[in-house]
Formats: C-alpha cells, sequence, structure tokens
C-alpha cells in the first residue's frame, strides 16, 4: 500500500501534530507500506514580515502554492494510494484527494467549540471564526475518519455537516516508551533542573499554556493542599515559559518558594519528573486525548485529573478525579479546597496503598500501546482502501 500523508507545516513550529504524523509515517514504514510526508513548504512565509503580515504569508504557503503542487504531483500516483489527514485541521486540503481514497485523523474539536461560543473560557475572534468555518467546511468533505477519543467522535458527528462513510476510534498509543525508575535517582536529577531539594517528592504538572490546560488551576490546587495541612512538598511545573496569568497566580500564592517552573524540558528529564513525583496532577478544563495521564501512570505516579471526557476515558479507574474548574471567580476557592482533599488523600497513602494505585496505574496504561494503536490503525487503512475500489 501507498501512503501520502498530509500533515502541518514545519514552519509553524508545531509540537504533537509533526510528532504525531512522524509516528504514523514511521509506523506504517515499518509495516512494509511505501509511505511519503506531504507538507507545505516555506515560500512566502521566509520573508521577513511580522504579526499578522507574517501569518498570511504562511497562509499562502499553506492554501494557494501547496495546493497546486498537490494537483500537481497526485495525477503522477497509482489509483491504489491512500491520502491520509495527519490532523482534521488540515481540512481545507480535503477537497483535493475527496474522490480518491482517503482518511483524517481528528484530535480535538476546541477550536470548532470555541469558534461556535460554546467555550466561555475562550472566546474567539470574527476571523478566528471564518478561519475555523474553513476547516470544518474542508473536512466535512471526507468520508473516512479515525478519532482518538470516543469524546473526539462524538464531536465529529456534531460538526462533519455530511453523514461520513467510515467514523472509527483508536486511542492513541505511547510515542516513546515510560517505565517505573528509581524515586530517589530521579528526584536527584530533577533537584537539579529545580535548584532545590526535592528528595521526599513533589507534585507534578506537565503541560503547555493552551487555556484547556489550565495550569492556574493547578497552582490555586497546590496552595489550598498546602493551606490545609503541614506538609511542605513542592510544586513543579513543566512546560513552556509561563504565561502572564500563570505569573499572577504564582504571585499570589504564599507558597512561591516551593514552586518551581522548569521550561524547555528534555524527554530525559520529563521521564524522570513523572518517576519521581508523588503525585501527577493534571485538572485541564478538556483535552482532545490527554498523552500525560497514560505517561504519568506508565511511570509508576498516580494521577489526578478532571472528571471530564477524554479524560475519564484515558484514566479510567485507575485515576482520582476532581472536577472541572469553575468559570465563575467565587467558585474558585471552593473547587481548589475540595481539589485539595483529593491530593491530600493520595499524598497520604501508606505504602501498600501507594504500591496498590501504581499497579492500576500501570496496567491502564498497557491499553495504550502504540504498536497495538497502530496496527489497528493499519487494518482501517487498508479496509478502506479495499472497499474503495469495490464499490
Amino acid at each position: 500500500m501507498k501512503i501520502i500523508f498530509f500533515a502541518h507545516p514545519l514552519f509553524l513550529n508545531h509540537q504533537s501534530m509533526p510528532r504525531f504524523a512522524k509516528m504514523l509515517a514511521e509506523g506504517m514504514k515499518e509495516r512494509n507500506h511505501e509511505v511519503e510526508i506531504w507538507s507545505p513548504r516555506e515560500y512566502f512565509y521566509r520573508f521577513p514580515f511580522t504579526g499578522n503580515m507574517k501569518k498570511w504569508m504562511g497562509y499562502i504557503d499553506q492554501y494557494i502554492i501547496f495546493p497546486m503542487q498537490v494537483r500537481r504531483k497526485k495525477t503522477g500516483l497509482c489509483s491504489s494510494t491512500l491520502f491520509v489527514f495527519t490532523d482534521h485541521a488540515l481540512g481545507p486540503w480535503v477537497n483535493l484527494v475527496k474522490d480518491r481514497p482517503h482518511v483524517v485523523h481528528c484530535h480535538d474539536f476546541l477550536a470548532q467549540h470555541s469558534a461556535e461560543n460554546n467555550i466561555a473560557e475562550n472566546r474567539t475572534s470574527w476571523t478566528g471564526k471564518q478561519y475555523q468555518a474553513l476547516i470544518r467546511k474542508g473536512f466535512s468533505k471526507g468520508k473516512n475518519f479515525i478519532s482518538v477519543s470516543e469524546r473526539t467522535r462524538k464531536d465529529l458527528a456534531k460538526f462533519c455537516k455530511g453523514v461520513p462513510l467510515r467514523s472509527e476510534m483508536v486511542y492513541n498509543g505511547l510515542n516513546r516508551v515510560f517505565s517505573p525508575g528509581d524515586p530517589l535517582e530521579a528526584r536527584a536529577i530533577i533537584s537539579r533542573e529545580a535548584n532545590i531539594p526535592l528528595r521526599n517528592g513533589y507534585i507534578l504538572h506537565v503541560g503547555g499554556n493552551q487555556w484547556y490546560k489550565n495550569r492556574t488551576g493547578v497552582v490555586e490546587i497546590y496552595s489550598a493542599w498546602r493551606n490545609s495541612q503541614r506538609e511542605r512538598l513542592p510544586l513543579v511545573l513543566i512546560g513552556q515559559s509561563p504565561s502572564e496569568d500563570l505569573i499572577k497566580a504564582y504571585e499570589a500564592s504564599p507558597f512561591t518558594d516551593d514552586i518551581v517552573f522548569i521550561n524547555s524540558a528534555s524527554d530525559e528529564v520529563v521521564s524522570n519528573a513523572y518517576a519521581g513525583a508523588k503525585a501527577f496532577l493534571f485538572p485541564s478544563l478538556a483535552e482532545g486525548f490527554g498523552w500525560p495521564i497514560v505517561e504519568a501512570m506508565a511511570s509508576g505516579c498516580p494521577v489526578i485529573t478532571t472528571n471530564e471526557a477524554p479524560m475519564t476515558e484515558v484514566g479510567g479507574e485507575a485515576a482520582f478525579y476532581i472536577p472541572k474548574k469553575p468559570l465563575i471567580g467565587s467558585k474558585v476557592e471552593l473547587w481548589a479546597c475540595d481539589a485539595a482533599e483529593v491530593v491530600n488523600k493520595v499524598m497520604n497513602f501508606n505504602q501498600e496503598e501507594r504500591q496498590f494505585w501504581i499497579e492500576k496505574g500501570l496496567k491502564n496504561a498497557y491499553r495504550f500501546d502504540q504498536a497495538k494503536s497502530l496496527d489497528n490503525i493499519e487494518m482501517i487503512y487498508s479496509d478502506i482502501l479495499q472497499k474503495f475500489w469495490s464499490l
């Protein structure tokens, strides 16, 4: 089978989507398929513009230059080629191959929800709404879809204007190895990174500054937990440099000496951070999947996350759940206090209880095996191609 993967342009410096595209491409190569990755190159984007003008140069490369190249290149491909869109946000390109065998991978529809005014925490500008409408119009022309969670598949049914010929769900598989390590060795490594002693452990959060990651909520829960008891374990946040809102939440905490940010951490540092943490705190407002939940569990770290899909899909019966952070400011303090009680429960486990939940988390993480995920995706790819030519 020959597979053409459509991927986001590298010049946009996305992180997770290029990684996902690479995982698919390498996985299919290992399964003896012929693979190519097609994505826009920078032509106009390389011009020395800034701000909105820079963005519009990127749009020219993506939606004018690249489609012309695709139309030319696809004419020389054999009829048994499968076209794979690695993200439904690449919807404007679906029309280019809508009459050829194709499949669209769907991750999350948060941007679409925001454009529909469904998310009070994240408002979308008029131009942003037009852009999301363009994306929605594009992926709605697709016939075959693979979603990363049942929540995403449900959202696809809402936003896809036509009735898909096929809508499957395949959970993501871990794209690198995570396993329990020696907590003391891991803490020694993270102590050097954080520049504070962490021998006794810490609470960990891993995530970016996207609105739905709720990093300010992490600090609010930690502060409420520290206010409720005497233990002084630090909070370690790994991810992007703190946003303005996160800095404000940090400065408002009485425990700034024990809150540490590690920015742009390597994969090795992240793996050790999971292995050394006493608990992983992940109070996201929304997700498409929720990679860090599985990564933490696979590393032997108990997880506390939000009682909302898809976090509940991924965490299963092995996670501890807290309510979603309320939008109304007057209720946030009560929410943080309630969440702190769950944190306190996990932090006060005896050795036997902790080991029980670690084992439960490891068993749950085994559900998200990358080889198994790729096998399922390959089977769907092959079936789509076969059925296309049998119609």
